[in-house]
């Protein structure tokens, strides 16, 4: 018997000795590099590193002498056997200069190799963040130079991707969905309620991903990663941290944040802060005389009074404030589980609608005397359980999200010499069950499966105040009570064809249902009707292809369907769209469906140059979209004392995008980078008239092109940033109503001339601790409002930032 253990045990240590595992890690941060795809050159054998970076390679030292190494975003290393012996196989990757390249992507709410993914994602680090210093999350999306912003007031961003926007787009917050059953069609500015500061990667999945997401993923995902907690290798206990301030000249803008990051190798925190101010905006010098803003209303002496602007470049009012809490705590047990709870806060001040404000009636008169969001309350209360590299025949990894968010928000209204202000408050409660699987079926054969359920319930009331008497009533909501649920599964199934090449391939059975009580509208409104529900599910699917060569060929083609499902916005609101029109509520709708095929090629030239072409095309049924309609057989009723025609959402319209997406990046000398991105979207809408009609949130082809200078401790940068125009032929038709959004052209028509903006970013690290950060936008002064928005952009603005960390 004795014999036997030990023939047994020399058998073991002899196959132990064969079997050969190297490491794989970053030059620079000494982290492992998961997805790392390993070959011998002559064979097709291969292997890829776990997420130790990790992977066992005897089978290539018997194929071969010639090892290589290959990941995106990492420069190739090719070495003999006999150097990887020499370094005692452990592998160190540069990471490539060029930016546009990147490694590792999260917005499919998996750590995934760019290689895997079949879609366009593009990627905002946390140094870029910092370097360009964006005031708000919008600004953040933005820098990217693949989104559009538009900006109704200065507390606002609306992004529109691939010709999307509003509700037909979704965000993510740790890979929990921030939609609600409330977002609506008209321009959104929820991503504010987002803390720049705390955010350290943000990524967009461009076209449908409702595989993942479900509803609302039609246009594209903006995926939002906030600080982590560090686990560290030892017991010892680390703190870092980081300390900023920013102030700049265009908005008087006063901004504090701080935050500390702890932990030891079980236990783990992030605690962040920030305070934001900002004044009034002021515009640029050189532009059209229409976006100056002359005068501005007074409440004096009982009356509404309109006073002359000393100085017509200043928005009045635009500013208002914001204040961002984040709490995460995490555990991290021997047995590779991990647990994180976070909480979320974000709250401003109000904040006035400027887009409503320089709204006039045909008397020259403002129609609005005072339109305000009121404070935009965002919390969520996050639970995030994770178990890796286990062994069960169900997963390897799993992540449980257990999520509550609440949203309040109000509208605060009141006509020009009316003595009635009108408030209307909105609350949502939402919640969210999200398991997300992956299992390794074969060497090339991966499963991604979960399930995702979610729950809104919506409550909304209105006052009317006599701002002489102080006397409130009961007035008009602007929604039902309602509740808004979704269940949801799903599969996906990952096929590696070879190591240059993969298929992947995903399911989605989603079912949506609504319940809305309209009897808290009922004594103001003639509804036929006085409760409305909803029920009905949506099968979606994708397929795609991803190629990538050592030579540097870059290659994915995708096919994919998305959907939206109707919310309490689409079925139960009452709003004055414009004046002289009125929509009312339309409880028979169904979802939206969207088509998409995209087709991407790029080429790696000598590690130095970058192209990338992305093509798109978007076909969406169905569409959600505004009608005529009648309410107790009447095309126009009184609201607001104003003869309105009455609209409502239907599901009468489709949509059709196609656009390019092109990108370039050229590493010259050893410290110069060149980056250059340019959108170009055309979208058609089918109008109630059977006209054809310019896709509302399609926007002019816009760009960036940066020129970087890179030098030890030096940081600097020259860009410009420009949008083209759109003539009052080429102007939605549904945008021709809101001329005093628009410069007007020699016939005296709306329409949204072209801009450029040159600007200049300057950084320097003075040591490992302290980094100022300086910025001159618009270096010109020029005057401009992005497409569709209602406030101008800032002029020229100095923009100064200091960063301690510790």
């Amino acid at each position: 018997m004795r014999i036997l253990l030990i023939l047994i045990a020399f058998t073991l240590s002899v196959a132990s000795a064969f079997a050969q595992v190297v490491s794989v890690r970053d030059v620079q941060s000494n982290q492992a590099l998961e997805f790392v795809v390993i070959s011998s050159v002559s064979q097709q054998f291969f292997v890829q590193t776990n997420a130790a970076g990790k992977a066992d390679i005897t089978q290539l030292v018997k194929e071969g002498t010639q090892i290589q190494f290959r990941l995106f975003g990492y420069k190739s290393l090719v070495v003999s056997l006999e150097e990887l012996q020499k370094l005692d196989f452990q592998v160190d990757l540069q990471a490539s200069e060029l930016t546009l390249q990147r490694a590792v992507v999260s917005a499919t709410r998996w750590s995934q190799s760019r290689q895997q993914v079949p879609n366009k994602i593009s990627q905002i680090s946390q140094e870029d963040q910092y370097f360009l210093n964006p005031q708000t999350a919008a600004d953040l999306l933005n820098i990217s130079g693949d989104v559009f912003i538009q900006k109704s007031q200065q507390g606002g961003g609306s992004p529109m991707i691939r010709g999307f926007s509003t509700n037909r787009l979704l965000y993510a917050v740790d890979g929990v969905r921030m939609n609600t059953a409330i977002f609506r069609s008209g321009n959104l500015h929820n991503v504010i309620s987002l803390d720049p500061f705390a955010i350290q990667n943000t990524e967009i999945f461009f076209g449908p991903g409702s595989i993942m997401y479900g509803s609302d993923a039609i246009g594209a995902v903006m995926s939002f990663e906030t600080l982590k907690p560090i686990f560290q290798e030892q017991e010892v206990f680390e703190v870092t941290g980081n300390i900023s301030v920013r102030g700049n000249t265009a908005n008087q803008e006063r901004t504090g944040h701080a935050h500390v990051i702890y932990g030891n190798h079980r236990w783990a925190g992030v605690t962040s802060i920030s305070r934001y101010e900002f004044g009034d905006s002021r515009m640029g010098r050189r532009g059209p005389t229409e976006y100056l803003r002359p005068s501005f209303v007074q409440r004096i002496d009982g009356q509404d009074v309109l006073v002359v602007n000393p100085n017509p470049l200043l928005q009045v009012p635009s500013g208002y404030e914001q204040l961002n809490l984040m709490q995460k705590i995490g555990y991290k047990s021997r047995r590779n589980w991990t647990f994180q709870y976070a909480f979320h806060l974000s709250e401003t001040s109000n904040f006035p609608r400027f887009d409503r404000l320089i709204r006039t009636r045909p008397n020259g008169l403002p129609s609005s005397a005072e339109w305000l969001y009121g404070p935009q309350i965002w919390s969520m209360h996050h639970l995030n359980v994770q178990h890796s590299n286990a062994v069960s025949r169900w997963y390897e990894q799993i992540a449980i999200n257990l999520a509550y968010q609440r949203f309040e928000e109000s509208r605060i209204d009141r006509n020009f010499n009316s003595s009635t202000r009108r408030e209307r408050e909105e609350r949502v409660d939402a919640y969210s069950l999200n398991i997300d699987l992956v299992k390794t079926l074969s060497k090339n054969v991966k499963l991604f499966y979960g399930l995702e359920g979610v729950i809104n319930d919506i409550r909304s009331e209105g006052t009317d105040i006599s701002i002489n008497t102080g006397v409130q009533t009961v007035g008009p909501s602007r929604y039902p009570e309602a509740t808004w649920n979704s269940a949801a599964a799903y599969l996906t199934s990952q096929v590696t064809l070879s190591k240059n090449s993969l298929i992947q391939g995903g399911l989605r059975y989603n079912f949506f249902g609504l319940n809305a009580d309209f009897t808290n509208n009922l004594s103001f409104y003639p509804l036929p009707f006085e409760q409305a529900s909803l029920a009905d599910g949506a099968l979606i699917g994708s397929l795609g292809w991803v190629f990538s060569s050592e030579d540097g060929w870059i290659m994915h083609v995708n096919a994919s369907k998305g959907f939206r499902a109707p919310n309490v916005d689409d079925i139960g609101k009452f709003f004055d769209s414009e004046p002289g029109s009125v929509m009312v509520p339309n409880p028979s709708l169904q979802a939206e469906e969207a088509y998409n095929v995209e087709l991407n090629v790029g080429k790696v030239v000598k590690e130095q140059i970058l192209l990338d072409v992305t093509g798109y095309y978007t076909y969406l049924n169905q569409g959600l979209v505004r009608r005529t309609s009648q309410l107790n057989g009447l095309d126009s009723i009184f609201y607001d004392g104003t003869l309105s025609q009455v609209l409502s959402l239907q599901n009468a319209s489709f949509v059709r995008i196609a656009g390019l997406q092109l990108g370039l990046e050229y590493k010259f000398l050893s410290s110069w980078t060149l980056q250059s991105k340019l959108n170009i979207q055309q979208g058609i809408e089918e109008m109630e008239s059977g006209e054809k009609s310019p896709s509302r949130h399609a926007p002019p082809t816009f760009g960036l092109t940066r020129l970087d200078f890179q030098y030890k401790k030096l940081r600097l940068q020259f860009f410009a940033e420009y949008a083209g125009s759109f003539s009052f032929e080429k102007l939605p038709l549904e945008e021709r109503g809101k001329p005093e959004l628009y410069a007007k052209d020699e016939l005296g028509r709306p329409f949204s001339p072209a801009w450029t903006t040159l600007n200049f970013n300057f950084q320097y690290r003075f040591n490992r601790l302290c980094t100022l950060n300086s910025s001159l936008e618009n270096i010109t002064d020029v005057r401009y409002r992005t497409y569709s928005s209602g406030i101008a952009a800032p002029g020229r603005n100095l923009v100064i930032s200091l960063n301690f960390n510790f």
